[in-house]
């Protein structure tokens, strides 16, 4: 006759439930956590792939990342290879940081709500606090949150880059680093400026398309205005035939004929598309020029041996 024991009991509980909670859903575990591993490392390797340029993609996509190939590039026209490779390999890691950002944060919320599913926790409560929490962070955090977001648009977009001059409002000069957060600018006094991109509410980039050198010329109301606009325009043109800007200039000079009158001067303006970038030296050289082709002229300045009053009233009666 066959007599109950305990022991039997326990042997057939281990034998079931144990094996389960010891055995098989540790196993499970740890199955999902190699896929987890091994899906992060073979994702990040492609994200490096495509953000970073092989020999034969340099020469084939005129030194592209992959990545970036379907984004438009702003990127001024003339710039110097080294400045161009930077900006581009800069503006991949950036984005290629979010991608990889992106899909660990994703992987490790997988994993972990595959592991408590495994072990018989309900995740419903856990998938409601995450968005109370996610609502409350980002109340707390929504200056931190509009940088990262602006930063990603303006990467996307390519409003600027390493090396373009660009006015940021508070901040204007040469862009040296840009961050998914933060842009450094250093103006033309050495300051480096650091730029969060959430407060950048608008952009003058003058490093993109072309740029306008605009010569503002002064004279003097007794002056012909016609030859002092025939010696200016004159001026320029011969300027280029020499060849002084002749990789700079993007279309002949404009004389646009007076621009301005005041009491004390008659000023004319002359315009001429260039490359960006290049409209400062490009204006200084011709200023030069043509204020020499001016006392040449004989076109009188404005007031050239100081404004002319008259004598000082006399003190005494």
């Amino acid at each position: 006759m066959y007599s109950f024991d305990p022991n039997d009991v326990l042997a057939l509980s281990l034998s079931d439930t144990g094996r389960d909670w010891l055995i098989q859903r540790p196993l499970q575990v740890l199955g999902y956590a190699l896929l987890a591993v091994v899906l992060r490392f073979v994702l990040h390797r492609m994200i490096d792939r495509f953000t970073s340029r092989s020999p034969g993609a340099a020469r084939s996509a005129a030194g592209k990342p992959p990545l970036l190939r379907p984004l438009r590039e702003r990127a001024p026209a003339g710039v110097t290879t080294t400045i161009l490779n930077e900006r581009r390999n800069q503006r991949a890691r950036t984005i290629g940081s979010v991608l990889k950002s992106a899909v660990s944060v994703g992987i490790l919320v997988w994993f972990v709500l595959s592991a408590l599913s495994i072990v018989g926790v309900n995740v419903a409560p856990f998938i409601a606090s995450a968005g109370i929490v996610g609502v409350a962070l980002g109340f707390g955090a929504q200056n931190l949150v509009r940088d990262f977001l602006s930063g990603i648009f303006m990467l996307l977009e390519d409003q600027y880059g390493v090396g373009d001059i660009v006015d940021l409002g508070e901040a204007s000069g040469t862009v040296e680093t840009v961050g998914l957060r933060v842009t450094t600018v250093r103006d033309i006094s050495g300051t480096l400026w650091y730029v969060r991109n959430g407060e950048v509410l608008r952009v003058g980039n003058m490093s993109q398309g072309h740029a306008v050198a605009v010569l503002d010329l002064p004279v003097s109301h007794s002056a012909d205005i016609d030859v002092a606009c025939e010696v200016a325009e004159r001026t320029a043109h011969d300027a280029i035939e020499r060849g002084e800007f002749q990789e700079d200039i993007l279309e002949a000079p404009q004389m646009l004929g007076v621009d301005a009158v005041t009491s004390d001067t008659v000023t004319l303006r002359l315009t001429i598309k260039v490359r960006p970038g290049r409209q400062w030296a490009v204006q200084r050289q011709l200023h030069r020029q043509i204020l020499d082709a001016f006392d040449e002229s004989g076109i009188a300045a404005p007031y050239p041996n100081g404004r002319p009053f008259g004598p000082a009233p006399s003190l005494t009666k």
